[in-house]
């Protein structure tokens, strides 16, 4: 498909259409390294599988041992394990071992804030919603 041609705002830079050159100049300038890219995916892949979530959820409330999460969630002591190893890896949690009992936690307040910011977008976007379909019914 070939390129349109320029408006008055805009110019063409190798093939692509550039309307606002200070913005781009701006995120070339605050983007982050490839690597720092990866993990932030990494990280919101891991917070974005349902059971993994809810193990990180849960422990907002305070320290919980495996067996009391697997009760929790519905599945075995392994898979919770499983899952909290991960998260283990990626930082989100930390264990301590009372005996032969493993108790985590959530790593720092960070993890807490990353689901507090995540339930404040979906109640917004729900009031959104809401608002938009009353002002329809209105009409």
């Amino acid at each position: 498909m070939p390129t349109p041609p320029p408006s008055n705002s805009s110019r063409l830079v190798q093939g692509v259409r550039l309307h606002h050159p200070d913005r781009i100049s701006r995120a070339r300038r605050e983007a982050r390294s490839a690597q720092e890219i990866e993990r932030l995916a990494d990280t919101f892949k891991l917070m974005g599988d349902q059971n993994r979530l809810r193990l990180l959820m849960a422990l907002r409330g305070g320290e919980m041992c495996v067996c009391d999460l697997a009760a929790f969630i519905g599945i075995t002591e392994s898979a919770v394990s499983h899952q909290l190893r991960r998260l283990r890896d990626a930082r989100l949690v930390r264990s301590r071992r009372d005996g032969q009992v493993l108790f985590y936690r959530l790593d720092d307040d960070c993890v807490v804030e990353l689901m507090t910011i995540a339930e404040g977008h979906l109640h917004a976007l729900h009031h959104h919603r809401t608002s938009d379909t009353a002002a329809e019914a209105q009409r």
